[in-house]
């Protein structure tokens, strides 16, 4: 299983949506080669925080993918391709990207490093951290 890290803002799609939504999502509207390169690796039933850019900048819930890379419903365009994700469960504790920055051992996570990619890999210890940090199971 790989682990990964999908961005959106809250009020364009926010956790609550995405919770309300009861069932997969598409996560459409990528227009960034690596980030798109990133869900053309993802496979059914890997997991993934859900991060609330913007002003939050908070990893508030966790997913699962539910489809592997297709294209893109909403454009005629192949380049562009998504995945389909689910919620699965939100964190007790939302976890900030100042939480993140300031643990010794994320310094190395791509959202410390990277932080405008929009679908980001998570290392396996990266995960367990995180998950941890969020009072939930890895």
């Amino acid at each position: 299983m790989a682990y990964w890290l999908f961005k959106s803002e809250p009020n364009t799609w926010g956790w609550e949506d995405q919770l309300n939504k009861g069932a997969p999502e598409e996560w459409d509207g990528v227009r960034n080669y690596q980030a798109r390169n990133n869900m053309r690796e993802m496979k059914v039933g890997d997991k993934g925080f859900f991060y609330h850019s913007v002003n939050e900048k908070r990893i508030v819930g966790i997913v699962r993918v539910a489809a592997e890379a297709h294209p893109d419903s909403k454009t005629d365009d192949p380049r562009w391709e998504c995945v389909d994700i689910e919620a699965v469960e939100s964190l007790k504790t939302p976890i900030t990207l100042e939480d993140v920055k300031q643990h010794p051992e994320l310094q190395d996570m791509v959202l410390v490093n990277n932080s405008r990619l929009s679908v980001q890999p998570v290392t396996e210890k990266e995960w367990e951290i995180i998950c941890k940090l969020g009072g939930v199971k890895p």
